[in-house]
């Protein structure tokens, strides 16, 4: 029997089908690059949204630490405003009676410094031009005119209303009281003397007027506002002056007051 020849299958050829759904080789490589060649755009993309979002967060950041440093600035600042206004504007507390003036005050029989009202606060305005009846002469605080007397004059020969004068107290004056006439008037060499010292005053916060309702006994009261000294009119001139220049030194221009800087001069 004679050998059968065995049939070859037939090579199918190079990129043919091989059946239904499958691809040769060739043709996936083929159909892979385009996804190759599409992830490198795609991840470039993911690297700028990325950097985009980190720059806006370090530019919300960065606002966050403007803002902030702004508001501590503008603290800063506003605390350097009030230190300075603080500093420029300050006014100190009542200073001691001094020595000098206590000694001149006891030689001429005088009081010591008073504080007659045990409150005295400022600020309490009458209706302009309206009288009021103090509790003690010379008044030292209380209701007043809402409008103190202007400086020039320093030197009354006339008594201003005492409401007014009060006013003027409240602004840190010292006002120097002295009877004018009848029994325990004041002698006019002291008279002489206070003016002088008035007139002479740099702060422009002392008045000298006559009283017409000082006590029996005083020929003479230097007050400031909630404080007085009283001495009886055999006071020398060298006496008065000195007690005068320290009460000055004690109160004028002073906390003592309410209201220190309400006028120009302190």
């Amino acid at each position: 029997m004679a050998n059968k020849k065995r049939r070859r299958r037939p090579q199918r050829p190079t990129g043919a089908t091989q059946g239904p759904g499958r691809a040769s080789n060739g043709d996936a490589a083929s159909s892979g690059r385009p996804q190759q060649q599409n992830r490198p755009r795609a991840d470039r993309q993911v690297r700028k949204e990325q950097a985009r979002a980190a720059r806006e967060a370090a530019m919300r950041r960065q606002r966050r630490r403007d803002t902030v440093r702004r508001f501590v600035l503008s603290v800063i600042v506003a605390a350097v405003v009030v230190v300075a206004f603080t500093w420029f504007t300050r006014v100190g507390g009542a200073n001691p009676f001094p020595a000098a003036a206590a000694d001149a005050a006891k030689a001429a029989g005088c009081s010591g410094v008073q504080t007659p009202a045990g409150s005295a606060p400022g600020g309490q305005h009458l209706a302009s031009g309206a009288t009021y009846a103090y509790p003690e002469e010379p008044a030292t605080s209380g209701p007043h005119d809402p409008s103190p007397l202007s400086d020039p004059p320093a030197v009354y020969t006339t008594m201003p209303p005492e409401t007014q004068l009060v006013h003027n107290l409240e602004h840190a004056f010292v006002n120097i009281y002295y009877r004018p006439d009848g029994d325990g008037a004041l002698p006019q060499a002291a008279i002489d003397a206070l003016t002088q010292v008035a007139n002479g005053d740099t702060k422009h916060h002392v008045i000298l007027t006559p009283h017409t309702s000082l006590p029996a006994g005083v020929g003479l009261a230097v007050t400031a506002w909630n404080k007085l000294l009283t001495c009886p009119s055999t006071v020398t001139a060298s006496q008065a002056t000195t007690i005068a220049k320290g009460f000055m030194t004690s109160f004028e221009c002073t906390s003592n007051a309410p209201e220190p800087k309400a006028s120009g001069g302190c």
